[in-house]
């Protein structure tokens, strides 16, 4: 039998948290029953720095049932590093552990599908959404458009996978290796390169509460995932300034011909265009640059990606 965990991250989650871990003891105490995970797993939560009630009730769980667990960051460090802290904190509790969000928008009956395929020997296995039928066009346009973005990018993602996966222990070991401090998991868990699998399921709609990810965060994190898995963006600065350059040699040798030609005339708008092409191109460069230059930074200083306030765990006291 596998020792499973979960790894939850939450962040103002008090609208859900209840019907959620009643819905995942539920379906522990099944998988128990039908000896898919031994009796010591457990449900644990994460949480982001909430400012409502959200660490209150996962320490009430906790005093009602020690199979829910909780971690207390000491301050809102976003999701991705919530997440991760969730990760490194369980590797060494678990045969494997699956992270997924408060709301229970992903399916949790394909648990028993990824305990499956991970006892056949995957140490990944990602969970795809198989249509995205809830989402408005919008979301789903841009949700696509987003991961075929991110593969010519050069960084490999698993499309219409989110943050919803099962890693083993020895997956969780080699990921620990990883220290950048700009992280985007769905991109960098692939990296791993161990024997993975994907199970498909169907997303369900937000039972309670708002999204924590408007299009202002999915934006964010968008940009967040390609500089921090790929350099393409420098390489296409370099190619247009490459392109543009070529094109300047031809309105040199335009410009000398038209001289003697006599053709010249004057005129503003060509003039004008031209500056102001050149200057936003100069500007959007300097700005992506900038922002690795910005990466490489925060990378140099080292500072710790999240602090554990307190851990309500088997050995908490």
């Amino acid at each position: 039998m596998t020792k499973l965990y979960l790894a939850i991250p939450c962040y103002n989650e008090e609208e859900v948290l209840r019907d959620s871990a009643e819905k995942l003891l539920n379906k522990y105490n099944t998988m128990m029953s039908e000896h898919k995970i031994t009796f010591d797993s457990k449900i644990v939560f994460i949480d982001d720095g909430s400012k409502d009630r959200t660490w209150q009730i996962i320490s009430e769980l906790h005093s009602e049932n020690p199979v829910f667990q909780g971690i207390k960051l000491s301050r809102n460090r976003g999701h991705q590093n919530a997440l991760l802290c969730g990760l490194m904190t369980l590797k060494d509790k678990a045969d494997a552990v699956i992270s997924i969000d408060a709301d229970l928008q992903d399916d949790i009956n394909v648990f028993d599908e990824m305990v499956a395929k991970y006892e056949d020997g995957c140490d990944v296995v990602y969970g795809v959404r198989s249509k995205r039928e809830t989402d408005t066009f919008f979301k789903r346009f841009t949700a696509e458009g987003f991961y075929k973005i991110l593969n010519h990018m050069g960084a490999k993602v698993i499309f219409n996978h989110a943050d919803f996966r099962l890693m083993s222990k020895r997956a969780l070991e080699a990921f620990s290796l990883y220290k950048e401090t700009n992280i985007f998991l769905r991109g960098m868990v692939p990296l791993i390169g161990y024997k993975s699998d994907i199970v498909t399921y169907e997303r369900s709609e937000r039972l309670a509460g708002e999204s924590k990810y408007p299009l202002k965060k999915m934006l964010a994190l968008a940009w967040e995932g390609i500089t921090s898995l790929s350099i393409q963006p420098i390489r296409i600065i370099t190619w247009a300034g490459l392109i543009i350059f070529l094109i300047s040699l031809i309105m040199v040798i335009y410009s000398i011909i038209a001289f003697f030609a006599g053709w010249t005339v004057s005129g503003w708008a060509s003039t004008l265009c031209s500056i102001w092409a050149l200057g936003g191109l100069q500007l959007l460069a300097i700005g992506i640059i900038g922002e690795y230059i910005g990466k490489i930074y925060l990378e140099a200083k080292r500072r710790p990606r999240f602090i554990v306030e307190t851990y309500l765990g088997d050995d908490e006291k």
